[in-house]
């Protein structure tokens, strides 16, 4: 385990990150995917803490009629090994601008791919879209990984103290 110093004189660790610092995003042609996330060692995986990201700027398009779907989607998580890069989360949150699907699936493979990259502890993705035809959609998907029990009950107890904060965006 690395020794953290208090007075902050460590770094953390920004050797594998691509996007971060290049001046300018890349274009994004091919949709959404895992490999756009970036990820950096998390400093303190002994310490159970949530990491909230929100994106209130989310757009996509109707798999059926091609119109636009605006929404916000909310990643919350408990980071295990790995925290993800916020550079590459905005280039992935872009990447869905012009990809067709719907709001549900959205939702889903934002959780999928940010476990697939991350493994965290326990994630939670909402995708808050605005109403069309006034119909409001809110999509909640969550996933805990498998602990072993000591530190299961600590990111639980965590979870669970962390839902009973205030959320301006439930609806």
């Amino acid at each position: 385990m690395p020794h953290h110093d208090r007075a902050g004189h460590d770094k953390d660790d920004v050797s594998g990150l691509r996007l971060l610092g290049g001046g300018s995003l890349p274009r994004v042609s091919s949709g959404p995917s895992a490999s756009l996330l970036e990820a950096f060692p998390n400093r303190y995986p002994n310490r159970p803490y949530v990491v909230s990201i929100t994106f209130p700027e989310f757009t996509s398009l109707c798999p059926v009629t091609g119109q636009p779907d605006f929404g916000t989607i909310s990643v919350e998580y408990v980071p295990d090994e790995w925290c993800v890069e916020s550079k590459s989360f905005k280039l992935y949150m872009f990447a869905f601008r012009n990809h067709q699907s719907f709001m549900e699936s959205i939702t889903n493979t934002v959780l999928e791919d940010l476990v697939a990259v991350l493994s965290p502890a326990w994630c939670r993705v909402k995708g808050l879209f605005v109403p069309r035809g006034g119909t409001r959609i809110h999509v909640f998907a969550e996933e805990f990984k498998s602990l072993p029990p000591e530190k299961d009950t600590a990111v639980r107890a965590l979870v669970a103290a962390w839902r009973t904060e205030p959320d301006p965006h439930r609806a």
